[in-house]
Order: structure tokens, then C-alpha cells, then sequence
């Protein structure tokens, strides 16, 4: 047993490797208190239940996948292709991820985890209306009573998360889109 405690960050870092080995099912308390080499009940002390686990572990890879660098996007261009390219790092490294992550949260009794996937999603197009709002490159008159910032932004989330449901990682249709619509 690992006498040392281990942090919450280290167990998630576990987590996140348990599940990029050998996917969701691997995902319990008794292998990710072996894999962190602690006992069962160290992991209680920080997860009480499978299901916090599991949502903890969820929030964790999207933080992983959609961390922003320290720099701050100039523009949105910039941001869309990094975003794609996160989305393409994230199928390669958590295949599947997302496809059953959005499905696994249909059941009502997942309303924990659906919180946390919502919380996330709300928290990344927040992130792209501040870079909308900040962009040079935007014409003055591109948003107005019809068409506002943060309803742009939402649709650019949405191309993306379909084009992640779809595997389509190539970004040019939504740079297309984001250059005839708002430069």
C-alpha cells in the first residue's frame, strides 16, 4: 500500500489512465484503489460513491481535453482550429469518449454527471463569446438584436460537438461559416 496520502488530482490522474486503457468498466473503486496503490478506503475518502467517481473522472478529461493554453486567443479562427485539434487529441486518446459520455448521461439516474457535462459545455461557450467579443477581426455590425454574440457562439459549439459526434475532424466548413458570417 501507498503509506503516502494521495492527492484527488493523483487519483483522477489514475482514473483518467484507467479509462484510456481499458475504458468505462474499468472505472470503479476497487481498480482505481489498486491502480493508485491505496487502500479501498482512501478512495472513499475523496469519492463516496461510483457514480461521483465516474463524473469526477468526466470533468477531469474534459478539463484535460479543453484546458485553454496560457496564451489567450486573438482571434476566433484561432480558437475553432485549436478546438478541433483538441477534439481530434481527445478521440485518439479517450476513444469514444464523448459518443458515450453524451449517451451514458441520457438515463435519468445520471443527472449528476448530465450536470457537470452541462456545466462544462456552458462554461466552454462562455469561452467563445468572450473571444467573439474580443476579436478584431469581427465586423462592427455582425451582432445585433437577431443574432448576439452568445447565440453565435452557441451555434459554433454545436457544429463542433457534431462534427466530434461524426469523427469530422477537419475544422474548414466552421471556419468557413465563422468568416462569411461574422468577418
Amino acid at each position: 500500500m501507498n503509506t503516502i496520502i494521495t492527492s484527488k488530482e493523483e487519483i483522477l490522474k489514475h482514473s483518467r489512465e484507467l479509462l484510456q486503457k481499458k475504458g468505462w468498466n474499468a472505472i470503479n473503486i476497487r481498480a482505481l484503489a489498486t491502480a493508485c496503490h491505496v487502500s479501498v478506503g482512501s478512495i472513499y475518502n475523496y469519492f463516496p460513491s461510483k457514480a461521483e467517481l465516474v463524473s469526477e473522472t468526466i470533468a477531469s478529461v474534459w478539463l484535460e481535453i479543453f484546458h485553454q493554453p496560457d496564451e489567450s486567443f486573438q482571434t476566433i479562427e484561432a480558437c475553432v482550429r485549436w478546438m478541433f485539434e483538441r477534439m481530434r487529441y481527445a478521440q485518439t486518446a479517450y476513444p469514444g469518449f464523448f459518443t458515450l459520455h453524451a449517451f451514458s448521461f441520457a438515463k435519468p439516474e445520471k443527472s449528476e454527471g448530465k450536470k457537470r457535462m452541462e456545466e462544462t459545455w456552458t462554461h466552454m461557450e462562455a469561452s467563445l463569446c468572450a473571444i467573439l467579443h474580443s476579436d478584431p477581426n469581427i465586423r462592427p455590425d455582425a451582432f445585433n438584436a437577431r443574432l448576439s454574440e452568445k447565440q453565435f457562439a452557441h451555434v459554433l459549439f454545436s457544429l463542433m460537438m457534431s462534427a466530434w459526434l461524426r469523427h469530422d475532424f477537419d475544422p474548414d466548413v466552421v471556419l468557413e461559416i465563422v468568416r462569411r458570417t461574422v468577418y
